[in-house]
């Protein structure tokens, strides 16, 4: 290699550490702000078991499901204290983190992007020493793979946030052999509180991609509610943004704690509803042509 070429290839390399290092830095900033804000936000609730929207506090999750995940999981009879979470970002902003940093679960984490994963294994992964990240774009085929990677097979939690093919990999999920305890699932508010939707599946899948509004994905509530009642869940609530779904088996949880549940059964998604200005019934306007599946 010749002297300016060695160079060039030492100075990349110290830049890549020095960025890498930085972007570290400010991660490990970011689970610092989380972890003081979901411990303030935690201790000022005052829970009524009866209402779901009480439960909520953010600390890593982008909403209130920390809150409702935190109060489901004090519910159950047996804990295995495992989590499996579906489209985990860079392990930070997402549905497991408070599990995985504050209260040391162990868990797998699956996400797309090569360049997030890494950053989570270079951060909180080393939170717990039972976590693993894996890199992997998620379809029907590729479920098996997550079954065989995941130490329990019925999770405390598992959570599935994929903006796409969300309906047909938790199919998959649960024909796999998984049976989750606690399941957060994404729903769509486009598709308003009555349609009992989903997208047509196409396995490369990118919602950036399937429409300009950004608006074709996922599923409705409605859809999720036929689809988990169908495998014996037990609807919980969503969460105040209108973001998450929360479905539970029964077997782990007191009969008289579930019946008194008066939990959230819709809401428009905040940031949706911000960027467009209107209710989800005209934002489906905007997407009435594509092709859906109904449920």
């Amino acid at each position: 290699m010749e002297e300016s070429s060695l160079q060039v290839k030492i100075g990349s390399d110290m830049f890549g550490r020095l960025f890498n290092y930085l972007l570290d830095l400010r991660d490990r900033q970011r689970i610092n702000i989380a972890l003081n804000k979901g411990a303030a936000m935690m201790q000022a609730r005052n829970i009524d078991l009866r209402q779901p929207s009480t439960w909520e506090f953010s600390g890593f999750s982008q909403n209130g499901e920390d809150g409702i995940l935190d109060v489901l999981r004090k519910q159950l009879s047996s804990s295995n204290r495992y989590f499996v979470e579906i489209g985990a970002a860079d392990g930070i902003e997402n549905n497991t983190g408070w599990l995985l940093v504050a209260e040391k679960y162990n868990g797998l984490l699956i996400e797309g992007s090569e360049k997030l994963v890494e950053r989570a294994r270079r951060t909180v992964v080393g939170y717990s020493i039972g976590a693993e990240c894996h890199n992997m774009f998620v379809t029907k085929e590729s479920v098996r793979d997550i079954r065989a990677l995941a130490f329990h097979n019925d999770p405390d939690v598992f959570s599935l946030d994929i903006d796409g093919n969300d309906y047909y990999i938790a199919q998959a999920i649960l024909e796999s052999g998984f049976r989750p305890k606690i399941f957060a699932v994404e729903y769509n508010s486009v598709f308003g509180p009555e349609r009992s939707l989903t997208i047509e599946y196409k396995s490369d899948f990118v919602f950036t991609q399937a429409h300009p509004s950004h608006l074709y994905y996922g599923v409705s509530i409605s859809g999720w509610r036929k689809f988990f009642a169908g495998h014996g869940y037990r609807f919980v609530t969503v969460d105040r943004n209108g973001v998450n779904g929360f479905f539970v088996d029964p077997r782990y949880f007191d009969k008289a704690f579930l019946d008194g549940v008066c939990g959230l059964e819709f809401a428009e998604n905040r940031s949706q509803y911000k960027k467009f200005r209107k209710p989800s019934d005209q934002q489906f306007e905007l997407i009435a042509d594509q092709r859906f599946v109904t449920i």
